[in-house]
């Protein structure tokens, strides 16, 4: 596929996701929690079809895009983890994990593998304390996790690991 194909596939699957609205500006937020389901992140140029359908300036895509750190600009892992960071998670051991997670899957909090199969995030909390530490792997919350668990749950998702160390 070409990116005149591309692209035109883009602003086809944003126009679906605004008819579903209704072309109602209100629901941008909604709008885009959509077009980033589908394409797994908001890229340039559904956020100009956005823009363009709505008859929104970008700017103020951009604006809501950013606001929220539940979107993203960049590319997104077909599985995403999101580690709690909090204070409960932390002194149970989420720092071990979380070096864990960089060394299986090579990349810091806020990465993306390369092969765009993991995205890798640190979070303040999660609101879970009493099942700290927590990792939220694909929306799913996996409560009084270490490095063991961690790593069948990257077993389960298909990733080779070494589990020499927990």
């Amino acid at each position: 596929m070409n990116e005149v194909d591309s692209v035109e596939k883009i602003e086809v699957e944003v126009r679906n996701i605004i008819e579903k609205y209704n072309s109602d500006k209100s629901f941008l937020v909604s709008i885009l929690q959509d077009v980033q389901k589908k394409l797994n992140y908001l890229p340039q140029e559904a956020l100009n079809a956005v823009s363009t359908s709505l008859s929104l300036p970008v700017s103020r895509i951009y604006e809501v895009a950013t606001f929220y750190k539940a979107f993203s600009l960049v590319p997104r892992g077909r599985h995403q983890l999101s580690l709690c960071m909090g204070t409960a998670c932390y002194v149970r051991g989420a720092a071990l994990i979380e070096n864990n997670i960089e060394r299986v899957l090579g990349i810091k909090p806020g990465g993306t593998t390369p092969d765009l199969e993991f995205s890798f995030e640190t979070v303040n909390c999660l609101g879970a304390c009493a099942l700290g530490p927590i990792l939220v792997v694909d929306g799913e919350y996996h409560g009084q996790m270490n490095v063991s668990k961690t790593n069948k749950i990257f077993k389960k998702l298909g990733k080779d690991v070494e589990t020499n160390e927990d």
